[in-house]
């Protein structure tokens, strides 16, 4: 007889786990023995890196069969800052008020406990023989550099012939209330910098020097002030966003050698990441001044069109909070952008207010509510399934 996990109380034990990127703080050991209770089959998967601390991370499934319906999501939290702002024990995951308090309660630990809770009452109500297979991804590198999570567990999966037939993502998506939104896409995110070079020399002798700064100014208009796109049925217009200007010169009366920029770039799926790199190479070679630049891609812009996925979320969502969701692509990265090369995915998670804030906190009847969500997507997507 399947036991009933109780989310709330899951929760609590996973927030009490310190699992600051990258530590794990015994946090998939906690979701480890709730899974292998429930049937699950746990393969703990340890990556590593030059350029990246070693990450552990849990891929649990049950069943063996066709379609293979994957939870994803992420133990690892962001760290908790002044710990004299919050009114609680960051990882205390106190209760007050029927609210629950602590760094992950929102981003995203009781969206995986409800994974989880879901998970068993569907089980309860549908036995082990349901017709396919219910999988979780947790990785302890989201909020980190995102090398040795998510990305690397796909291709360990593939290695082993692993499958996914779509997956949902416990982000937190809704902006005020639970069901508001759903996100079936996210932007891309392209970062440079640009070094401009010029000849150092006396500010009363220019002609013996060459200023690099209103090159490095120009570029700044040139790159903040072009509109990439209007947007488009599903995504709103890409953005440049200029982040730092540097020039490190500490003398008034001395023309520097050379200055720097730094931008960010939020991009639709009218572009590609090469692309826009092509397009800023060309905005710096106008300049007529030498120059350097690099780049840094940490994900190209996607989207899951509105079909058989969106419509059981949404029809979830809908059942349960009464709210028809919006289908978004807004907000920043996720590791759904590694999910979409593998199957259709979609993402759906709590309230984003208080998410990486001092005082993070949650609804206790939002995380009732969305185990109930969870449960109602597993039911309709194994039943759409029979179907077929």
């Amino acid at each position: 007889m399947i036991k009933i996990v109780d989310p709330v109380d899951l929760a609590q034990r996973l927030i009490r786990c310190p699992s600051v990127t990258p530590d794990d703080g015994g946090a998939l050991d906690t979701l480890q023995k709730a899974l292998v209770a429930l049937g699950f089959e746990c393969k703990r998967l340890k990556f590593d890196d030059n350029d990246s601390p070693p990450v552990d991370n849990l891929y649990a499934r049950l069943g063996n069969k066709a379609p293979n319906f994957c939870f994803a999501g992420h133990t690892d939290v962001v760290p908790v800052g002044d710990l004299k702002g919050w009114t609680l024990d960051p990882f205390g995951a106190e209760i007050i008020e029927d609210t629950l308090y602590g760094r992950g309660a929102t981003d995203m630990k009781s969206a995986i406990a409800s994974f989880i809770a879901g998970t068993s009452k569907f089980l309860q109500k549908n036995g082990a023989d349901f017709g396919g297979s219910i999988s979780l991804l947790i990785t302890g590198d989201e909020e980190g550099p995102s090398i040795n999570g998510t990305k690397k567990v796909l291709s360990w999966m593939e290695g082993v012939g692993e499958e996914l037939d779509a997956c949902l993502v416990g982000e937190p998506t809704n902006p005020k209330e639970l069901g508001e939104m759903v996100k079936i896409g996210r932007r891309g995110s392209l970062s440079g910098k640009v070094k401009v070079y010029g000849v150092q020399g006396h500010t009363a002798y220019p002609h013996l020097a060459k200023n690099p700064l209103p090159a490095l100014a120009k570029l700044t208009t040139l790159l903040s002030e072009t509109p990439l796109d209007r947007g488009n049925e599903h995504f709103q217009p890409s953005n440049l966003q200029i982040t730092s200007i540097d020039v490190g010169n500490t003398a008034t009366n001395v023309i520097p050698a050379s200055g720097q920029l730094r931008f960010n770039v939020r991009f639709n799926d009218q572009h590609s990441g090469e692309s826009l790199m092509e397009w800023i190479e060309k905005k710096c070679e106008s300049l007529e001044a030498g120059f350097d630049i690099e780049f840094r891609l940490t994900g190209e812009a996607f989207l899951t069109p509105p079909g058989n996925l969106s419509d059981i979320l949404s029809t979830a969502v809908k059942g349960v909070t009464g709210k028809q969701p919006e289908l978004s692509t807004t907000g920043g990265t996720s590791d759904a952008r590694f999910i979409k090369d593998f199957c259709p995915v979609a993402e759906f998670g709590l309230i984003s207010q208080t998410m990486h804030k001092v005082d993070e906190r949650v609804a206790i009847e939002d995380i009732r509510n969305l185990t109930k969500i969870y449960e109602s997507v597993l039911e309709q997507y194994f039943k759409s399934n029979d179907k077929k």
